[in-house]
């Protein structure tokens, strides 16, 4: 698993992707953190996050969108499926070294916490809760890629497929809103990625929220090895 992992890390940062990611995350986190904290000499970063939210919602897929599309392309996933390491641990490595990278840019936020620190008052626990939050909802972002890019060789399709699955988690709060029957809105608002995910920038730590994001990794991860383990015996 981690020698997937170490694998996975090393081919991102061999190539600019892994670079140009890191970058770009760190240059809207600190663009956004500009324009709408600093600049007002506040240390309320809570715009900051929510643009955040959105800039992960597109970025993430771009990092996963090679993950297994380009294994496809190159014919090597057969040798990924006939190689002594179990399809789970397979799964896990690749999520782990995307994870791993947006763990990196994620932190920079304490970062920010520090020197916001320097002239105002910091809620640490919002500062932590955000940061756990976008950990969690990144997470997902990164599982579901995974298993859109099992699906297909081509990495644009895989992107911009994940994309769209991406907006669909933030339209389920739309949905909810439209549906005829009562227990059809409390469905789908139990289903509310975004409003979950707004709990945490709250510095709300709920069991019930982190259950509910580790459930839906935990289902995209399942779905991608049974996607996997179908093409090894096809």
């Amino acid at each position: 698993m981690f020698a997937i992992m170490k694998r996975e890390l090393l081919s991102y940062f061999t190539s600019p992707l892994g670079y140009v990611f890191v970058a770009v995350y760190y240059l809207f986190s600190g663009l956004f953190l500009f324009l709408f904290t600093l600049s007002y000499q506040s240390a309320n970063m809570e715009t900051v996050y929510t643009g955040m939210f959105f800039v992960m919602m597109i970025m993430i897929p771009i990092l996963t969108m090679r993950l297994m599309a380009e294994e496809n392309r190159q014919k090597t996933d057969q040798l990924l499926l006939t190689s002594p390491v179990s399809l789970p641990r397979l799964v896990i490595g690749k999520f782990l070294s995307a994870f791993a990278i947006l763990l990196v840019c994620t932190l920079i936020f304490l970062v920010y916490g520090l020197v916001l620190s320097g002239f105002a008052k910091v809620n640490w626990a919002i500062i932590l809760g955000n940061i756990f939050g976008m950990l969690l909802m990144g997470s997902v972002f990164i599982a579901s890629g995974l298993f859109i890019s099992t699906l297909t060789e081509n990495q644009m399709i895989a992107a911009v497929g994940s994309i769209g699955l991406n907006i669909g988690f933030i339209l389920i709060d739309s949905f909810a809103s439209v549906m005829p029957a009562k227990f059809l809105q409390e469905l789908f608002s139990s289903l509310s990625f975004f409003g979950k995910y707004s709990q945490f920038t709250l510095g709300v730590f709920s069991v019930s929220n982190i259950f509910f994001f580790l459930s839906v990794i935990f289902i995209f991860i399942f779905l991608t090895v049974r996607v996997l383990e179908k093409r090894r015996w096809a």
